[in-house]
């Protein structure tokens, strides 16, 4: 059996450890029974990997891994593990970006027109097109596990541009880059905090040696009641309106703040922060870096805001949702029918026994209760929890009904029914429970 390393166990036990959660090289020697060297030298690995950070005066820290969202995660270096291929030259180009792919399958002539920056060929045993992508600095990905030249490959390595070979096909790597490149469009359109918050250079905040009476300043300008207070730049609290009542105008902001505060990251997603912000009733949550330096803030309105941005722009990219979503049909309001959307079950919908998947199931009661909160409400839906019972067993090509109601509702909540109908017999029946955000 693999045996893991004494690194490797730190590393996990690290990883175990639940966000926040103070560390130190002392306290895991003693845990792990290893020397305070290989602890050291694992913590510092672990920063490196950014599941944990070292604040001045704090200590080092257990953290949320960061995921980036960005189009740029796709590299030469990406595509190579994607198609378990192997570099033959131009390594030094290998964490360059990929915009786009080509396929080089037509006269030399006709596609020169289509070579642009960072862009990537895919070719089989022509010498001559492999030589023709080089000079116009594409990188060159060789399918079908054929030779390549030495004159090509040292061309590579002087252009700086991959060249790479892969025992596939030209379609079977065609089909993996572009659903690794449709992966990130898709994740480029999640929206995260980094997009929408007030940088510091505009946000007012206060100091711990300011007032009572600077807060009131502030405020009278500002319009706002809600304050991040610093010290060293560091983020140390949150004043708001309510924390003075009754205070004295000379009284320092730092006897009155809150100093265990709900703080937020820049890589956090819009739809985490508007849950938390509602659950918690928020109005504006500072944003810190790992060390707790103050970034910025962002308001309720800025995340309101920006999900309502996002359910108006068109999508180029679908994901599973999406194609849901297609398949589901409104029951039109002059047809006299108990039922509000029906949907037939296709073959992406089932699973290997022929009936509907549970998970496909899940999906199509949850667009349906959102649709009604939607459509009944006004109001945009956080879904929190759904309490499904699946009665009978639904088979590819069987047309279902869903029946909504919504039977509790307040300012920020929603509790809705959907019975599921096969045949005018009820199939499934699930409860919803979802938060309402007003897009007002």
């Amino acid at each position: 059996m693999f045996k893991l390393t004494k690194n490797e166990q730190i590393i996990q036990y690290i990883e175990s450890l639940p966000v926040g959660e103070k560390i130190s090289v002392r306290g895991i020697a003693k845990k792990l029974h290893m020397s305070e060297g290989t602890a050291y030298r694992a913590i510092k690995d672990a920063e490196s990997l950014g599941i944990v950070s070292t604040i001045e005066r704090v200590g080092t820290i257990r953290i949320e891994k960061k995921t980036k969202y960005l189009p740029e995660m796709l590299t030469y270096e990406e595509i190579v593990r994607i198609i378990d291929g192997d570099v033959l030259g131009g390594k030094d180009g290998l964490k360059e970006h990929l915009n786009k792919f080509i396929i080089g399958a037509m006269e030399e002539d006709a596609m020169v027109r289509y070579f642009t920056p960072n862009s990537l060929i895919l070719v089989g045993n022509r010498t001559t097109v492999q030589r023709l992508a080089l000079e116009n600095d594409l990188a060159v990905l060789v399918t079908g596990g054929f030779e390549v030249d030495d004159e090509i490959i040292e061309l590579a390595n002087l252009k700086k541009l991959p060249l790479i070979v892969s025992t596939y096909d030209t379609f079977t790597v065609a089909m993996m880059i572009n659903r690794s490149m449709n992966d990130q469009m898709i994740k480029k359109d999640i929206l995260t905090i980094k997009d929408v918050y007030t940088p510091i250079e505009e946000t007012e905040y206060l100091t711990q040696t300011d007032t009572v009476h600077t807060f009131h300043q502030k405020s009278d300008k500002t319009g706002l009641s809600r304050f991040p207070v610093t010290y060293n730049n560091r983020l140390i609290g949150v004043v708001t309106a309510k924390d003075l009542i009754g205070k004295s105008e000379t009284t320092t902001i730092e006897r009155v703040m809150t100093k265990n505060t709900v703080t937020v990251q820049l890589h956090v997603s819009i739809a985490n922060v508007s849950h938390r912000m509602i659950w918690e009733d928020i109005e504006m949550i500072p944003v810190v870096a790992d060390n707790l330096q103050l970034l910025g803030v962002v308001s309720r309105q800025d995340v309101m805001k920006a999900m309502q941005t996002v359910q108006q722009q068109p999508q180029t990219i679908h994901t599973f949702e999406d194609e849901m979503t297609l398949s589901l049909e409104e029951m039109p309001e002059t047809l006299e029918s108990p039922y509000d959307y029906r949907v037939f079950i296709q073959a992406q919908m089932i699973n290997n026994y022929g009936t509907i998947s549970y998970g496909v199931l899940c999906e199509l009661i949850t667009l349906v209760a959102q649709s009604k909160i939607v459509k009944e409400a006004n109001a945009n839906v956080i879904i929190e929890k759904i309490q499904l019972d699946y009665f009978s067993l639904i088979q590819i090509g069987n047309e279902i009904n869903f029946k909504v109601e919504i039977f509790h509702q307040t300012r920020r909540s929603s509790l809705v029914q959907v019975d599921v109908f096969h045949e005018n017999t009820i199939v499934a029946k699930a409860i919803i429970s979802s938060q309402t955000i007003d897009r007002q």
